[in-house]
């Protein structure tokens, strides 16, 4: 499923318009993104949190060549389901 089938789904949901839906989803991953990056969790009662893990610098190696190199630091976002989410989607594989 991609952002726009999402949006339609929740237009569905919600009885407004797909472009109103499709706004409301955009600033839906807009407002996490804004929070990830000021390095703020984001939790979704229900749904899970997203979160974010800072990664050390490590030396990497060129898989064609096997020459050594450096990867930088980085900050990588996390997603922790929440038990609700859980037995929805066990729920769901179990049918």
């Amino acid at each position: 499923m991609n952002k726009s089938e999402i949006a339609g789904h929740v237009a569905n949901r919600t009885r407004v318009g797909r472009w109103a839906a499709g706004e409301a989803v955009d600033a839906v991953f807009a407002v996490i993104a804004e929070a990830l990056a000021r390095g703020e969790d984001v939790r979704i009662a229900g749904f899970g949190t997203f979160g974010t893990r800072n990664r050390p610098a490590r030396t990497g190696r060129n898989p064609r060549t096997g020459e050594s190199l450096n990867i930088a630091a980085s900050t990588a976002p996390t997603f922790k389901p929440g038990k609700p989410l859980k037995d929805a989607v066990n729920a769901e594989s179990a049918s």
